[in-house]
């Protein structure tokens, strides 16, 4: 089974499908009111995977990304960054190791791109770049029963998160779920997986977990990606960003001791000097239109003070106004502290973020 075949087989149960991503399974409205309280399966097709192998592969990589990639021993994944050597992020990728190959999962809109310019600094090593999407089936699910629904097929799960366990047919790996909303308190309960498998096994588990789960595309997990604090790169944002600018080190993304990779210096300096003055913060506005990433943002006085890192409709809109958005905003923590910040003369509202920031008024 090929991808397009894959994404057939999902348009034959209501998927709509563009550019290789599965936006809504017929109205993307209803699936965001899903999340708050049903068990959720979601494709990530909109996902890339690419495959480092190779015998220098662990080494080649661990001069290119800021996370120590000698920790990854088949039964853990984390992230890390990919930098320019002036310390600005080019991606950032949910790492793993299967079968002695790494992976690294990153927006597709990316991968390309990154693919390409890993392979110019592999020169004599053994290592091979490949990408791996058209291969590996990667599916969400979350929700209050996600992990009794995988418990009836998988023998052994994963019981923290970024652990990961590895079957037959599939690897199993837990995300970081919602530590849970003021007004929802219900969604502090939920559980969070992927699930990486074969287009041939693909088909039996998403059939099988869908007798149990509602369909939702890609809003519905980006919201809760956003909840749980997880920024993402994507070619608006490319070099705009030294990674605790967007709380890598916050979320162990970055390894202080693990010596030189490509920008090390100025991510370093900033660590050991105290210098981060800028954070991602959790946030919200209503608004009839869209906002972006990279899209500016402003402070009362209109001075540019940010700028939003990742975006998704609100899971809880049908609970308050209409066109409700959650952003992550990566911000001056001065003009964050001090007061009001806007998109587009729309004013944002702060959130409490799922991990502590280290501020006194984060």
């Amino acid at each position: 089974m090929t991808l397009s075949q894959w994404q057939s087989e999902l348009i034959a149960q209501g998927a709509y499908v563009e550019q290789d991503t599965i936006h809504h399974f017929g109205n993307a409205a209803q699936e965001l009111t899903y999340l708050v309280e049903d068990n959720v399966m979601c494709d990530l097709s909109h996902l890339a995977l690419l495959e480092v192998s190779g015998a220098d592969a662990a080494t080649f990589l661990q001069g290119q990304v800021t996370n120590d990639v000698k920790l990854l021993n088949g039964q853990q994944a984390h992230y890390t960054g990919y930098c320019t050597p002036k310390g600005r992020l080019l991606g950032i990728f949910l790492a793993l190791v299967h079968q002695d190959h790494v992976h690294l999962q990153m927006p597709k809109a990316i991968a390309e791109a990154i693919a390409k310019r890993l392979r110019m600094f592999v020169m004599r090593s053994k290592v091979i770049i490949t990408d791996q999407s058209e291969h590996i089936v990667k599916i969400g699910l979350n929700g209050p029963g996600a992990l009794q629904i995988l418990s009836e097929q998988f023998s052994q799960l994963p019981g923290e998160p970024y652990a990961t366990k590895t079957h037959t047919h599939a690897t199993l790996l837990r995300l970081p779920s919602i530590a849970g909303h003021q007004r929802l308190p219900s969604i502090a309960g939920h559980q969070r997986f992927e699930i990486f498998t074969s287009m041939e096994h693909a088909k039996t588990l998403w059939n099988t977990f869908k007798m149990k789960t509602k369909l939702v595309g890609k809003s519905c997990w980006d919201w809760l990606e956003v909840q749980s604090g997880i920024p993402e790169v994507v070619p608006a944002t490319q070099e705009q960003f030294v990674p605790q600018m967007v709380n890598l080190d916050l979320l162990h993304a970055i390894n202080f001791k693990k010596g030189c990779y490509t920008g090390q210096e100025i991510v370093a300096r900033t660590h050991y000097l105290g210098s981060v003055k800028r954070r991602t913060f959790l946030m919200t506005l209503s608004s009839d239109s869209s906002p972006q990433a990279g899209d500016k943002l402003a402070d009362e006085h209109q001075n540019e003070v940010g700028q939003i890192v990742r975006v998704a409709p609100s899971g809880i809109k049908a609970l308050s106004e209409a066109n409700t958005f959650d952003v992550l905003a990566e911000l001056r923590i001065e003009a964050q502290q001090s007061g009001p910040i806007y998109w587009n003369s729309r004013p944002l509202t702060s959130k409490v973020m799922p991990y502590s920031l280290g501020l006194a008024e984060s």
